[in-house]
């Protein structure tokens, strides 16, 4: 099986997550850094999602999960340590045509989570379809390495300039973008602190190559 990579806006929709432990603790993190409305149903949960929930970051139902829980979500991460139950969350949740994901169990899921870096605007994921999540990791701290701030200042300065041009009624192709992002020169001056330049040197370039700007 290959899952279809995709990008979801889960900004202010409703996310239920099933369990209160560890690692649904992960997935509430996770799912409140990309802006969700997060609900978490569990009898028990630990200290830091009491502490979310006290600041009023998420709600809790404090219970187990009952059918019908799952009216209205838009994502559901399914994170109890009972496979019966899970088995249940998935069922409801196909049934109501919910994306869902029960952690390390990829047969009950209609989508997995890949293991991600971000750097601003720029998000780069890594999935091995469920086959080795400990891989997936592994292949994004080695990136980490290698991807720093100045690709979150490079992906804000392109920005500018796309603004700027389409105020300018300036058409550029795909193809000129990718011949006047010249990397390594471009992350280099970042690096240095030369974002002005950066700026100068892509408007230029782009400007040679469309003709009239």
């Amino acid at each position: 099986m290959s899952y279809y990579p995709i990008f979801l806006d889960i900004k202010q929709k409703r996310c239920a997550v099933i369990g209160g432990g560890t690692v649904a603790l992960r997935k509430i993190e996770m799912l409140l850094d990309h802006g969700a409305l997060v609900d978490v149903i569990s009898p028990e949960t630990c200290a830091p999602i009491e502490e979310m929930a006290a600041s009023g970051k998420i709600g809790i139902i404090r219970r187990e999960y009952e059918p019908g829980d799952l009216r209205d979500a838009f994502v559901v991460i399914a994170a109890t340590n009972d496979s019966q139950t899970n088995e249940r969350i998935a069922a409801e949740a196909i049934d109501r045509g919910i994306l869902i994901n029960v952690v390390d169990v990829p047969k009950l899921s209609n989508f997995i989570v890949p293991s991600y870096l971000r750097r601003g605007d720029v998000t780069i994921a890594v999935s091995t379809n469920g086959k080795s999540p400990a891989l997936a990791r592994k292949i994004r701290s080695e990136l980490e390495k290698a991807f720093g701030e100045e690709y979150a200042l490079l992906a804000s300065i392109i920005s500018e300039i796309r603004t700027e041009l389409k105020v300018q009624e300036a058409t550029i192709s795909g193809d000129q973008w990718h011949q006047a992002l010249d990397m390594e020169t471009l992350l280099e001056l970042l690096r240095r602190g030369k974002q002005n330049e950066v700026k100068e040197a892509l408007l230029t370039t782009l400007s040679e190559s469309e003709g009239r700007l």
